[in-house]
């Protein structure tokens, strides 16, 4: 392989995509749309969640228990019903995803010191929201339950004994646990891996059907010289991302970063080229661009987004599925993004997953080089 043929196709390549508007926007812009459009909406944090309220007993005790969850920032009371229908009607309708109904008696059983019985009707329509609705509840609950215990022992002379556990939790990486901390790592493997496949499966597909491809065959390329002078522009694109990527992850979405930048990037690019060898083997094998763009997105985007851990816990998957989905590079992308992003990992604590995307790279890159030299022979 020599380098001044390899950077003659290379220079050829980015002419082409300089002249080629839809190629730049496919490569740039459309990776940033995606980068704020998923940014934003993907939120797994579940605030100011709508309540709708029963309150048959209307006491000041009752009325305590109601501003309890209304202050908490978790509830947002949004209506105040007076019948059952009415609750139903705001279930059914989603303008509240629970109910609360307290009993008539409310306040005279807490008087008597007796355990007064709540109804909390949920929507489970959305079986995570509900789950995590129903927690929030019980918390707040319990909060306000707490409270009329220590009351209940000041008014008999008596102080509040500590319960016999007191957990003292400490959250590292992610103190605030918030979401989009969590998510943004893996939204940007998840974006590098489909625009790089995609891009690069569309060049050597283009040259057979735009017929310049003999043309190519026709010069002293070689097989390995046309691949690597193709995937360079490319190379030179995704970086461009990676590097957009951070800078809006960190100046417009405030993720944190805490980990050695040059260590991201360096790794960062050892997944790149696997991604962009995985398009290329894709445009060797389909000579077409249109199938070739949809087997990319296939065969990128579907296990990027299910099977890497971007958004579903890969320890919650069947057995069977967490084995197959080691073979899936973004999901050791995702745990070098995350490792780096929020907990400072360095090369000892993410060398296996290196070594996985750096054998994928190879393998894939050979065996591009090794059926596009077939199909020109």
């Amino acid at each position: 392989m020599k380098l001044r043929r390899t950077r003659a196709v290379a220079r050829k390549e980015t002419l082409h995509l300089l002249r080629d508007p839809r190629s730049l926007i496919m490569g740039l812009a459309i990776p940033m749309l995606m980068l704020f459009l998923f940014g934003y909406a993907l939120n797994l944090d579940i605030e100011k969640v709508k309540l709708a309220v029963w309150d048959r007993s209307d006491t000041v005790a009752s009325r305590d228990f109601v501003a309890s969850f209304a202050s908490s920032r978790y509830f947002q009371l949004v209506e105040r019903a007076s019948s059952y229908g009415e609750i139903e009607r705001a279930i059914d309708s989603r303008r509240a995803i629970i109910a609360l109904v307290v009993p008539e008696g409310f306040s005279r059983t807490l008087e008597g010191r007796g355990r007064a019985d709540v109804q909390a009707i949920l929507d489970g329509s959305d079986a995570n929201t509900a789950t995590l609705v129903l927690a929030y509840a019980e918390a707040v609950a319990r909060t306000f339950s707490a409270e009329i215990m220590v009351q209940r022992l000041h008014r008999a002379g008596r102080s509040p004994t500590p319960p016999p556990v007191d957990l003292r939790p400490r959250v590292w990486f992610n103190t605030d646990l918030v979401s989009r901390y969590y998510i943004f790592p893996g939204l940007i493997a998840v974006i590098m891996m489909v625009i790089a496949a995609l891009l690069t499966s569309l060049t050597v597909a283009r040259e057979w059907e735009t017929g310049t491809m003999e043309q190519l065959i026709a010069t002293p390329l070689t097989g390995g010289e046309i691949v690597a002078g193709k995937l360079l522009p490319y190379f030179m694109i995704g970086t461009i991302d990676l590097v957009l990527c951070v800078l809006v992850g960190y100046f417009a979405f405030g993720v944190p970063f805490r980990g050695n930048l040059a260590l991201l990037f360096a790794l960062s690019l050892v997944f790149l080229v696997g991604a962009l060898a995985l398009g290329i083997l894709i445009s060797i094998l389909v000579k077409s661009q249109l199938l070739a763009s949809q087997f990319a997105l296939v065969t990128t985007m579907l296990p990027a987004f299910l099977l890497s851990g971007f958004m579903f816990p890969i320890d919650n998957m069947p057995q069977v599925i967490q084995i197959a989905t080691n073979v899936v590079t973004a999901r050791h992308f995702v745990h070098i993004l995350r490792g780096i992003y929020l907990k400072d990992a360095g090369m000892e604590e993410l060398a296996p997953q290196v070594l996985v995307l750096a054998l994928f790279g190879v393998a894939v890159l050979a065996l591009a080089v090794k059926k596009f030299r077939k199909k020109i022979d």
